[in-house]
């Protein structure tokens, strides 16, 4: 996010940004299926954080609850977090063996701009969740961990 009129702007600090997600994040997003916050309220840093996606109607993810491990590294939001699935999931961008959304095949990630947020990241997650290629693959048991 970049703050300024006509020509100029200024880059916000990273912890100003993370403390933004926070507080947007602790209000609760849209429509209330996607939700993140701290991993632990002690790290100074804001690295860790916990996500968490309902699975979108009319598709195999449907009433299912995922979680997901977001991690913001020093050079975030210059770069994206590293994101990962804490519960099992079959989807075409995440590895079948450590639940890591794999930047190469989510478009998010490959193509990461520092506007972008962990909101971001999750809304489009739950996209692509009920996208043709995903929406109807066969799901390993709810309840189950990477």
């Amino acid at each position: 996010m970049t703050l300024g009129s006509g020509g100029s702007s200024v880059v916000v600090p990273r912890n100003f940004r993370l403390l933004e997600e926070l507080e947007r994040g602790e209000k609760g997003i849209g429509d209330g299926t996607v939700s993140y916050g701290m991993d632990d309220g002690d790290d100074i840093y804001m690295r860790s954080w916990t996500g968490t996606i309902i699975g979108p109607h009319n598709t195999v993810h449907e009433g299912r609850i995922y979680q997901l491990k977001l991690f913001c590294d020093k050079d975030y939001p210059e770069k994206p977090p590293s994101v990962r699935f804490h519960s099992r999931v079959n989807m075409t961008c995440v590895n079948h063996e450590t639940g890591v959304v794999e930047s190469k095949k989510f478009g998010l990630l490959a193509n990461w701009q520092r506007e972008y947020t962990m909101e971001d990241i999750l809304t489009q997650l739950k996209k692509e969740m009920a996208a043709p290629h995903n929406r109807k693959l066969v799901q390993p048991p709810e309840g189950t961990y990477f």
